[in-house]
């Protein structure tokens, strides 16, 4: 925290004597991104980058529960399908069956979710056909 500014000092004065301590302490010597060029500099300018960014850092969705739950186990039956183990296939399956359980108990905002949990016997035999076991 920064302590305030001194009466009579300019906030440029201040600030820039800020900076220089800091610099002088080492703080920005080892920053994230250092020497790296800045993100999307080439693409156009969008007024809500930084919303899109946070989004997709925290993984978050604007998607209607129903779709980002078909979503969900669009993704979750391509990650089974690379899985190295059916053990592996059988917990990701296992999990996204059970929010499709949950959301055809409760229903979902947003359009009719039109999924039903998947077969993970069909799903681990067709795994096992392909990769050999």
């Amino acid at each position: 925290m920064t302590e305030r500014k001194p009466p009579g000092v300019s906030f440029e004065t201040w600030i820039d004597k800020q900076i220089r301590e800091a610099t002088e302490r080492g703080e920005f010597a080892h920053l994230s991104g250092a020497g790296k060029p800045l993100p999307h500099l080439d693409e156009p300018y969008d007024e809500m980058w930084w919303i899109k960014d946070k989004m997709s850092r925290e993984h978050l969705s604007w998607l209607p529960p129903s779709l980002a739950l078909r979503k969900e186990a669009e993704d979750a039956l391509e990650a089974a399908a690379h899985a190295p183990t059916e053990a592996a296939l059988r917990r990701i399956l296992t999990a996204v069956n059970e929010r499709i359980d949950a959301a055809l108990r409760t229903p979902l905002e947003g359009p009719p979710l039109n999924l039903a949990p998947f077969d993970i016997d069909e799903v681990a035999s067709k795994w096992r056909q392909e990769h050999g076991s």
